[in-house]
């Protein structure tokens, strides 16, 4: 999975009309809200502003008055086929004064972020992992030490009949971290599922 690094555009014109293909790093819907009503007061006189938000829990799409699945979802299929994440994608479209059929639209919205995506670059996403481990307080400190030499972040500790280390991790080492660690101190480290405080 991927994001991007920065906002990139692109322009393409099929029959004298213009599809400007753009890509923007966004959050949440919010801020994908703002960046298009900020799009579209740049761009007054384009018949159609089409787009597709990909983000957390936080999806959408709009064919902006094209026939429906001729732009919206072109535009998405090119996204999850890359692996975006965490994007805004827009095409601004200003008429030509010729008809391009159903075909022919879903090509010149696909296209206009495909060739987008020529000029972008792309940041890998790593999916994080918590958890909670528990530990002997003599055999915290070895715990402490791991999660250093492995890039482990320890986010919070508390002290009650054991020490109690909730950390977070890239998921992909998740699974290894436990492993390393359960050899380190000799099988007395306990993962707790959840956590009452």
């Amino acid at each position: 999975m991927f994001q991007l690094a920065a906002a990139v555009h692109a322009e393409i014109e099929i029959k004298k009309s213009r599809f400007l293909g753009q890509l923007y790093p966004v959050n949440n819907r919010a801020e994908a809200r703002s960046k298009l009503a900020e799009i579209r007061a740049q761009h007054p006189n384009a018949v159609h502003v089409c787009w597709v938000l990909l983000c957390d829990g936080d999806s959408g799409l709009d064919d902006d008055g094209e026939p429906s699945g001729t732009a919206a979802k072109p535009m998405y299929n090119v996204l999850v086929h890359k692996e975006l994440f965490n994007v805004l994608a827009v095409v601004v479209r200003y008429w030509g004064g010729c008809k391009l059929g159903a075909g022919g639209l879903t090509r010149a919205y696909g296209q206009a972020i495909s060739d987008t995506f020529k000029i972008a670059e792309l940041v890998p996403v790593e999916i994080l992992s918590e958890a909670h481990f528990a530990v002997e307080f003599s055999d915290e400190s070895s715990l402490r030490r791991l999660c250093e030499q492995e890039g482990v972040s320890i986010i919070e500790v508390n002290y009650a009949e054991k020490a109690t280390l909730h950390v977070r991790m890239k998921a992909s080492q998740a699974s290894k971290f436990e492993d390393t660690a359960f050899d380190l101190l000799r099988g007395n480290l306990q993962k707790l599922e959840k956590i009452e405080l």
